[in-house]
């Protein structure tokens, strides 16, 4: 087991997700951010409902939003997904925390990709309910629509569950992750800027 961490609660990198807690998470979470940067440089994120499937984030909006025109200018995007994001009446045990994707953005008009994709999305939004699945596949079926599927290219994440075990001292040290630049280099740069001795 991996000693209790009690004082280095600025190491965060440690505490990663395996690839199936990353897909019961993007599964079950009802919500994602998506991010991108405006012309003149301006980071701006707006909520959306997502579906995740062949290891890319699903979602839509409307052409003439904002957004389209910026991604379209340039791909680069990053999508946030936390556990907060569960409805009511997910199973127990789901992993905890959040995970930022730095990725690209491709954009599909396509009749097939709007099939199944407007029919997953609405059956995520209203599991249990039929008739609210066929309301908003209604609602998605606009001329204006388009879908964006997002191409991760990086994992930024902080388990949770992970963290609080580890705090614990119930951690076996092959699940941590590797100490990752950000926790090596620049936290102990930081701390010599202020007299601290490195850790």
């Amino acid at each position: 087991m991996a000693k209790a961490q009690t004082k280095d609660h600025e190491i965060v990198s440690i505490y990663p997700f395996t690839d199936e807690e990353t897909d019961q998470m993007m599964t079950h979470s009802s919500e994602c951010v998506l991010m991108w940067a405006t012309k003149d440089g301006w980071p701006v994120g707006v909520t959306h409902a997502f579906v995740w499937h062949d290891g890319k984030i699903w979602l839509t909006f409307s052409n003439h939003r904002h957004r389209a025109a910026a991604i379209r200018r340039d791909s680069r995007v990053s999508v946030n997904v936390s556990s907060a994001g569960y409805p009511k009446g997910a199973p127990e045990g789901l992993p905890t925390g959040a995970i930022t994707f730095k990725g690209t953005g491709e954009f599909l008009d396509d009749d097939e990709t709007k099939e199944w994709f407007y029919r997953a999305l609405a059956k995520k939004v209203s599991p249990d309910s039929k008739e609210g699945e066929e309301a908003f596949y209604s609602l998605l079926s606009s001329p204006l629509r388009t879908i964006l599927a997002v191409t991760p290219v990086k994992r930024i994440m902080y388990n949770g569950g992970l963290a609080e075990r580890h705090m614990a001292g119930t951690v076996d040290e092959k699940e941590l992750g590797e100490r990752l630049s950000g926790d090596r280099e620049r936290m102990n740069a930081e701390r010599a800027k202020r007299g601290l001795p490195p850790r």
